[in-house]
C-alpha cells in the first residue's frame, strides 16, 4: 500500500507540465468563474470543491493507464491483498487531490472570509476525507476501462450535473422545489456544505449542518472504499 501511493506521488512530480496545470488551473476558474458573476467571494468554496473533486477522480487515469501498460496485472498476481492494491491507489491519488486543495485553500486570506482558526484548521482533514470518497468514485469507475476517452466522457458527464447541484452555482433555497431535493440527494451536497459552512460564517441556512455534512462524507468514503475492494477482488 505503501510503495504504490508512494509511486503515484512520484510519478505525479516528475511530470512538469501535469504540476503547472495541478497549480494555475484551479486558480484560473477561481478568477474566472468570479470576475463573471463579479463576486470573488461567492464562489471561492465552490471553486475549492470542484478542484478538490475533479482532482480526486481524474488522477485515477493512472490506474487505466497501469492496466495498458501491464503493470496493474503484475502488482495482481503477487501475494498482496487486493485491498491493499486499492488503498494504495487511492490513498495515492487522494493526497494528491487534497494537496491541490490546501494550495487553493492557501487563497483565502484574498477573500473576505475570515473564519476562526479553528475552522481553518478543521477544515483540512474535511478536504482529505472529500478527496478519498472521491477518489474512491474515480477508482470504481475506472478499474474495468480500457480507455482514457471512454472514463473522460463518464467522468465530465457524471461530475458537471454534480457540481452544478452541489450549491457551488447557486444557493438551495432559490433553486425549485424538485430541484431542492436532487440537491439534498446529492452527496457532493454535503462536501460542498462541510467547506462552506467552515469557511463562511454567512452560509446559506439551508445548507446541511457541520455534523450531517461531515458523517455523509465519511460514510460515503467508506462505502465507495468497500465497493472498490469488492471489485477488485472479483475473479480473485
Amino acid at each position: 500500500m505503501r510503495a504504490l501511493a508512494r509511486r503515484e506521488l512520484l510519478r505525479f512530480w516528475r511530470e512538469r507540465t501535469r504540476v503547472a496545470g495541478f497549480v494555475v488551473a484551479p486558480l484560473l476558474f477561481w478568477f474566472v468563474t468570479s470576475s463573471g458573476f463579479g463576486d470573488f467571494n461567492r464562489f471561492f468554496s465552490g471553486s475549492l470543491a470542484l478542484t478538490l473533486m475533479f482532482s480526486a477522480i481524474f488522477a485515477n487515469m493512472s490506474l487505466i493507464e497501469d492496466r495498458r501498460e501491464g503493470f496493474l496485472l503484475g502488482v495482481l498476481v503477487t501475494r498482496a491483498p487486493r485491498w491493499s492494491v486499492v488503498a494504495g491507489k487511492i490513498l495515492g491519488a487522494s493526497l494528491l487531490a487534497w494537496s491541490q486543495a490546501l494550495m487553493f485553500l492557501a487563497f483565502l486570506p484574498f477573500t473576505a472570509f475570515r473564519p476562526p482558526w479553528t475552522a481553518v484548521v478543521a477544515v483540512i482533514p474535511s478536504l482529505f476525507a472529500i478527496a478519498f470518497a472521491f477518489t474512491a468514485l474515480g477508482f470504481l469507475i475506472a478499474w474495468k476501462l480500457n480507455s482514457v476517452q471512454g472514463f473522460h466522457a463518464i467522468i465530465n458527464l457524471l461530475l458537471v450535473p454534480l457540481w452544478m447541484t452541489s450549491g457551488a452555482l447557486f444557493p438551495i433555497r432559490t433553486a425549485d422545489a424538485w430541484l431542492q431535493w436532487a440537491m439534498r440527494l446529492n452527496p457532493m451536497t454535503y462536501a460542498m456544505a462541510l467547506i462552506e459552512r467552515l469557511l463562511n460564517p454567512a452560509a446559506d441556512a439551508l445548507l446541511p449542518s457541520v455534523p450531517v455534512s461531515a458523517a455523509v462524507t465519511l460514510v460515503l468514503g467508506a462505502v465507495l472504499f468497500a465497493g472498490a475492494v469488492r471489485l477488485a477482488r472479483e475473479g480473485e
